[in-house]
């Protein structure tokens, strides 16, 4: 209530010269805009009014992670991370692997931002940069139509049961597809368990909302084949899963759009849009992860989680995952207070392991084919039937070991080296300015 009703962050400039408020829903749009002065005053005012109630915000946080830790010790848990995995029986050594084989990785992101600087032609890269796409979204629209058989014929490799139950559910009702009135704002697969799962779009006709479509054809996939194969008991699957079947078709999505595509400009649009999503999943999601661990560690250790405190831990983090071509503005502190996610404990590493097991089982479906494709059917026939790190492991995924997550990011490496290339040639950055 107090990020969404009663704070309020004024207005802000926008390209055109109107006023308009800023909201946290507006936030996102602000930060992504090509106009740098916009993106400063959005990122200056909105942290600037968390700032200003920074021990409001610490005493809010503080008395949530008291809580956690309250429940773990009076159910004998050695530490509130290990009382918040046993549920899903997730050993606190995927959560471990996780934070270390990203930062065995950094090297990677901080060369992704030096890189960034040099396209965006800055002296200093700062916060309020790291946002906004390097290269815009392909000016070619993309009709629903032609999306829709873009993202079947990406489903292709994972076979003809897939393809035909993905068809099925575009071709009858499945999707709403366009903004209406009053719609919910988003994209989003629900349903029940007796009926067919649905899709709420507000489709532009942009290649982002390609990648919305097939993301969320993920999540409805996995819930038509786990209720239709499942008794209603185990007829649903856990937070932990969850994002596994939808990164997996963005995974099969690039690997087709990339396959088929020649135009470099293209290409360029195409690898970008992939750097971010996996730097914004899987970096900046374990940086959220290592943060809820070591507030909480401080915490069991007698440490009062002052305004002060929260936002040392939390500066220190971002300079170190961020690295040393970017500023880390002083007002970055202070962003744990306005993540909505460290009120749902350990629950943001979820994303980053999700897409780690997405990219592993994507490139053994392209590889393997058959036999990778059989496992990954079964896994989304079998919702709750066992536990999440069982079901991962029987599709050919393990996640108590630190490769799938190296993978993932060898991805965002060789992803990395084709952006190199590209800016190369379509004539963005010289040679010579490469890896400088």
């Amino acid at each position: 209530m107090l990020s969404d009703a009663d704070l309020k962050f004024g207005t802000v400039t926008d390209e055109e010269g109107a006023e308009i408020e800023l909201t946290e829903g507006r936030y996102a749009r602000f930060v992504r805009s090509h106009h740098r002065p916009l993106r400063a005053e959005a990122f200056t005012k909105l942290l600037g009014v968390y700032e200003a109630h920074r021990n409001t915000c610490a005493a809010s946080f503080s008395a949530n992670v008291k809580s956690d830790l309250f429940y773990a010790r009076a159910r004998k848990y050695p530490s509130a991370l290990e009382a918040a995995l046993h549920p899903d029986n997730i050993p606190v050594s995927v959560y471990t692997n996780l934070i270390s084989a990203v930062h065995d990785k950094l090297p990677l992101l901080h060369r992704y931002l030096r890189l960034r600087k040099q396209v965006l032609g800055l002296d200093d890269l700062h916060m309020y940069d790291i946002h906004v796409p390097l290269v815009m979204d392909t000016a070619d629209t993309v009709p629903y139509a032609d999306a829709q058989e873009q993202v079947l014929r990406a489903f292709a490799p994972l076979g003809q049961e897939y393809t035909a139950a993905a068809r099925q559910g575009l071709g009858n009702r499945w999707v709403d597809v366009y903004e209406t009135p009053n719609k919910r704002s988003g994209a989003y697969s629900w349903g029940a368990y007796d009926t067919n799962p649905f899709i709420l779009l507000n489709y532009q006709e942009t290649l982002r909302d390609v990648y919305t479509l097939a993301h969320e054809m993920g999540h409805t996939m996995h819930s038509y084949f786990t209720r239709r194969t499942q008794p209603y008991t185990y007829g649903n699957y856990t937070l932990f899963v969850a994002e596994v079947a939808s990164t997996l078709n963005e995974a099969l999505l690039t690997h087709y759009l990339l396959e088929h595509t020649t135009d470099p400009a293209v290409r360029l649009a195409i690898v970008n849009n992939n750097l971010d999503n996996i730097r914004g999943t899987l970096y900046r999601q374990t940086m959220f992860a290592e943060f809820e661990k070591t507030t909480h560690e401080a915490a069991e250790a007698g440490e009062a989680l002052t305004a002060d405190h929260l936002s040392e831990m939390f500066y220190d983090l971002n300079k170190t995952y961020h690295g040393p071509d970017t500023v880390s503005d002083d007002l970055i502190a202070i962003e744990w207070a306005r993540i909505p996610h460290f009120y749902r404990s350990f629950y943001v590493y979820k994303y980053a392991t999700g897409i780690s097991a997405a990219q592993a089982l994507a490139q053994q479906i392209i590889t393997e084919g058959a036999p990778a494709v059989e496992r990954y059917l079964r896994f989304l026939s079998r919702g709750s039937s066992a536990y999440s790190i069982d079901l991962l492991r029987d599709a050919g995924v393990d996640m108590t070991s630190p490769e799938p997550v190296s993978q993932a990011l060898g991805v965002f490496g060789s992803l990395l080296d084709e952006m190199e290339q590209l800016l190369v040639q379509t004539g963005r950055l010289t040679p010579e300015a490469v890896g400088s």
